[in-house]
């Protein structure tokens, strides 16, 4: 029996002057991986938001499945060559949003699992701020792992990524989806991976929205990239 963890109903969001939702409904279920696409000021990341419970929206309703785990990876993090932690001590900061020397031996555990699980064994010593795009965003996505969500959200995650640091962040992504039963939801402007990752679409446009499996995603647009 498929369990749902997020079902939007009739979800509408206004700001001033300028609706970005309008009308839109579609369920979650756990284990899917649901891409969603458009172009950009059609509300893609307003809805992360609304998920995430940092907007409310004006009309409709959303409701979470209780105690849902969520981890979120962002597409830019303030991290400049400076920045001091190394790639496994930032990891660390999702445990007590501090650097802390005195973890346990099950978070220390636990933090070498999420590092083996992104590949960054070789580099876990290395500064964050010394790590090239794609290294930084597997550092984020091992953060984001690190108290085991149910839910994983990547909001533009690999649009700085050249195609093959894109597409190696990808298949860690699909390996969480397929052996750990990791519910995905990508945000993406890239049709291409969308057509390859995700298993469910989510297409929101100026006029509405579409949805679906992904294999009801029209052929024509496996090409090209929203911008």
């Amino acid at each position: 029996m498929r369990e749902t963890l997020i079902s939007v109903e009739n979800l509408s969001l206004n700001f001033p002057n300028h609706q970005v939702l309008s009308d839109l409904s579609f369920d979650v279920q756990r284990g899917e991986f649901l891409g969603i696409i458009g172009e950009n000021g059609v509300g893609k990341t307003t809805l992360i938001r609304v998920i995430l419970n940092q907007l409310k929206p004006s009309s409709g309703r959303i409701r979470i499945k209780d105690g849902l785990r969520i981890g979120y990876v962002p597409q830019f993090r303030n991290v400049d060559v400076e920045y001091p932690l190394s790639i496994e001590d930032f990891i660390s900061l999702n445990f007590t949003g501090i650097k802390l020397p005195w973890l346990s031996r099950k978070e220390k555990q636990k933090i070498q699992t999420v590092i083996k699980q992104v590949n960054l064994e070789h580099i876990s010593k290395r500064p964050l701020g010394l790590a090239s795009g794609g290294e930084k965003q597997k550092a984020y996505l091992a953060q984001a792992l690190i108290n085991d969500p149910d839910l994983l959200i990547l909001d533009e995650s690999t649009a700085s990524l050249d195609p093959n640091t894109k597409r190696e962040l990808l298949d860690v992504v699909l390996r969480l989806n397929k052996e750990l039963g990791l519910t995905i939801i990508f945000v993406s402007h890239d049709m291409q991976v969308i057509h390859e990752y995700p298993d469910h679409f989510l297409w929101l446009t100026k006029d509405g929205y579409t949805s679906g499996p992904i294999s009801e995603l029209h052929n024509d647009s496996k090409e090209g990239e929203y911008v």
